[in-house]
Order: structure tokens, then sequence, then C-alpha cells
């Protein structure tokens, strides 16, 4: 006698059309009942700040006046002193013509001046409540400063760029391989971020506008006339010359000289200590930030 053949087992209600098994309603739901799990780790940190790089630079683009009223300084830099000293020969820059030894010096004082001042936009920041609320994210606070720090840089690119052309249309003899010109690229970024990330301390210790702007034109002078920018270190007095070697700002002068016209320079040295200045420049900063923000 044959075996009487088993019948077929109902479908389940929940079986799709394809024929496999839907998930369980605690499966349906475990998004909504519990959020997923934040990513951690050294992966997320680069997004994060380039995520505040972007957020700065969009200010930018809304308002481009900064980027043609801050040409102008640079542009009569090259013009009026360094076609003026060109003419009087009193500076020795050896077999270098003065107007481009000056170039780099002054794609380097634009840079700093754009970066000494940001400090004031964290504290409008601060004062608009931004700040706090940046705060209360899971972005970690060196994170922003960052992000920060590097958005000032791409804008001193920018103004790099223009100081470039108009040392260009002037004759400067300046070099146009790509490599030098992405070392020049990194060397304004290192040095921005580290001017900015100063900017930063101070305004975390002082906490007002206006304070900061007494301080960063007190000192924005004596690093730009302490450094290498406008004449040699051989023909500084003792005492100047001691400053220009802890000055972050003659080592990113002596890159930009070193890449742009090729004159002797200390790369490796550069290289690392504007490094060094701008990781210092970064903890400083986000250590007191949370200060700003009370």
């Amino acid at each position: 006698m044959s075996a009487v053949p088993a019948a077929p087992r109902p479908a389940s209600a929940d079986a799709t059309p394809g024929g496999t098994v839907a998930p369980e309603p605690e499966q349906r739901f475990a998004l909504l009942l519990s959020p997923p799990r934040a990513r951690s780790g050294l992966r997320v940190v680069p997004a994060r700040v380039a995520a505040m790089c972007a957020v700065e630079l969009q200010k930018l683009r809304h308002d481009r006046t900064e980027l043609y009223t801050r040409a102008v300084q640079p542009a009569l830099w090259l013009l009026i002193f360094g076609e003026t000293f060109t003419r009087m020969r009193v500076i020795p820059t050896g077999n270098v013509p003065y107007i481009d030894y000056l170039a780099p010096g002054i794609i380097a004082q634009s840079a700093m001046f754009i970066a000494i001042f940001y400090g004031i936009m964290i504290i409008w920041e601060r004062d608009s409540g931004v700040l706090t609320k940046l705060l209360v994210t899971p972005t970690p606070r060196a994170a922003l400063i960052t992000g920060k720090a590097f958005a000032s840089g791409v804008k001193a690119v920018i103004q790099a760029v223009v100081v470039i052309a108009i040392a260009a249309v002037l004759g400067v003899a300046l070099t146009w391989n790509p490599l030098k010109l992405l070392g020049v690229v990194v060397v304004v970024l290192l040095g921005s971020a580290f001017f900015s990330c100063l900017s930063m301390t101070i305004a975390g210790i002082v906490l007002t506008r206006d304070r900061l702007m007494g301080i960063g034109q007190a000192i924005t002078m004596p690093l730009f006339f302490g450094s290498n920018a406008l004449y040699p270190v051989d023909v500084m007095p003792g005492w100047l010359r001691a400053f220009s070697a802890v000055n972050p700002l003659s080592y990113q002068v002596d890159a930009l000289r070193g890449l742009l016209i090729g004159t002797h320079a200390h790369l490796v040295t550069d290289f690392a200590v504007l490094i060094l200045a701008a990781l210092l420049g970064i903890a400083a900063a986000a250590s007191l930030l949370g200060r700003l923000a009370r």
C-alpha cells in the first residue's frame, strides 16, 4: 500500500510573494526602537573636519567681497614697495631681483593677515549661540578647530593665487612645476592653520572681540617685520635673528621662496616646524574652546 502524501504546510501569513519569510515585528521596528550605533574611531574625524571646513567656506560663497578687498594690500606691496626697492638696490638679495625675493614674503603676509583675525569669527559664533550648538554635537573639539583652521587656509590659498598672478604680470620669475606648486599650497595651508589657531587661542583667553582686535594688531607687525619676508636674516641685528628663529612665519617664507623662485631653503626643517606649529595650535585652541563658550 502506497504512503499517503503529506499535506502541504499552510503558507505563513507573513510570507512574501517571493517565498521568503518577512521579519518578525520586533525586527521590523528595531531601528525605530533603538538608534543605529554611531560611527566612532579615527574614520569619522576627517569627515567632520571636512564638514566644518565646508560650513566655513559657505560664508565665502555668499560674500566674496573679502577676496577683492584683501587683494589690494598685497598688490600695493608688490607694485610700490617691491618696484621701488628693486630700483634702489639697498637690500642685498644676491642675484635675485628684490621683487622676486619679496613675492613669497607677501604671499605669507597676506595669508597671515587673513588667519590672525579668525578668532573674531568664533567669538561672533559664541555671541550668536552657534558655538554652543556645535559643542553639543558629537564632533570632537579638535575637529571643530581643525575645520575652521583649514577653512582659513583655503581662503589664504585663494589669496596666494591672486598674489602669484600679480607677481607673474610684474615679471617675477616663478616656477610652474606642478609638484612645487602643490608644495606651495601645503605650506600656505599649514601656515594659515597655525595663525588661525593662534587667533582662536587668544580668543579663548581674552573672550571679547575688542581685546582680540587690539592684540591681533599688536602682534601682526612684529611677526611680519621679525621674519625674513622683507629682508634676509643676515642683515638683521642679533636679537631680531633670535626672534626670527622662533617665528613660524620665517619658516613659511623660507619654504615658499625655495619652492617658487628656487632659492636655497631648508624644506625639511620648514615643513617640520610648520606641521608641529599647526598641531600645537590646534591643541591649544581646542583646549580653550570650552572656556570661550561659557
